[in-house]
């Protein structure tokens, strides 16, 4: 571990207290952890205090009545985040990803992880049958299976109905722009966008008040070739906003890029 050591000083004299690590950010959510923290005068002299959470790296910088500056430094453990979204491109190991992490959660009974698949078969496209296959190959027999777009009970169930599995958010998103219109302008302009703002809306509700882990999986198509059609573009538009939506109520978002994933910070937290 590397880092800057930091001391306890009194009239130039230094003793150091700890070691500290920047930030780093899988860090965000972290555990409530114990640091010590001590005097150059009264080296035998130690406190321990609770490091909130979502801090990663706290400095103490006080002095006592006598004098004397006391420095101090804590870092607290990754934990778990309740809530993570997988960004990528096509065949990018995003899925791969959601569901190896969910590998931790899985206690081996049935039902134990629910996966949830936006788009079910498509009759008469074998490529299609054919990457539903794949996924199903990948994932343990005894995972619950959900093939629906209504998310919002699924995430209402309670914390102890195991880990929840999203695959994937842009179909999702394709569904409800089926059901309001959205393809069609004068439908678009007249109706569809208000009712699609609705309906993602109470998508991200549901997910911000669920109790369970969550997992979710989304395509990042704002980063290629401008669709050529009206209804493209909107598409793209939408599913950046609901990318972003969905964010926000995630302690951990990576961009996945041949098969490496990449965390991604919030800057305006």
């Amino acid at each position: 571990m590397s880092g800057k050591l930091l001391g306890s000083v009194r009239r130039g004299h230094r003793r150091p207290v700890g070691l500290l690590e920047p930030p780093r950010p899988h860090h965000e959510g972290l555990l409530p952890r114990r640091v010590t923290v001590c005097t150059g005068q009264y080296p035998e002299s130690r406190r321990r205090a609770a490091v909130p959470q979502n801090d990663a790296v706290r400095i103490f910088a006080e002095r006592t009545p006598d004098g004397t500056r006391r420095l101090g430094v804590a870092w607290g453990r990754p934990a778990a985040p309740q809530r993570t979204l997988l960004l990528g491109g096509a065949r990018s190991g995003k899925s791969s990803l959601a569901e190896r992490l969910l590998l931790a959660h899985d206690r081996g009974a049935p039902g134990s992880v629910t996966y949830v698949a936006t788009a079910g078969r498509r009759e008469g496209d074998a490529e299609w049958a054919e990457r539903i296959d794949l996924h199903r190959a990948r994932r343990p027999d005894h995972w619950r299976t959900v093939e629906t777009c209504e998310l919002a009970p699924l995430l209402a169930e309670p914390a102890d109905a195991g880990p929840l599995l999203i695959d994937c958010l842009a179909l999702w998103l394709t569904d409800a722009m089926d059901r309001v219109g959205a393809w069609d302008d004068a439908t678009w302009y007249a109706t569809g966008e208000k009712q699609l703002r609705e309906r993602t809306a109470e998508l991200v509700t549901a997910l911000r008040g669920s109790r369970r882990r969550v997992v979710a999986v989304s395509n990042e198509v704002g980063s290629g070739v401008v669709p050529a059609t009206a209804s493209g573009r909107r598409f793209r538009d939408e599913l950046g906003r609901l990318n972003a939506a969905f964010a926000a109520e995630c302690a951990d978002v990576r961009l996945v890029v041949a098969g490496r994933s990449l965390p991604l910070t919030n800057e305006w937290r």
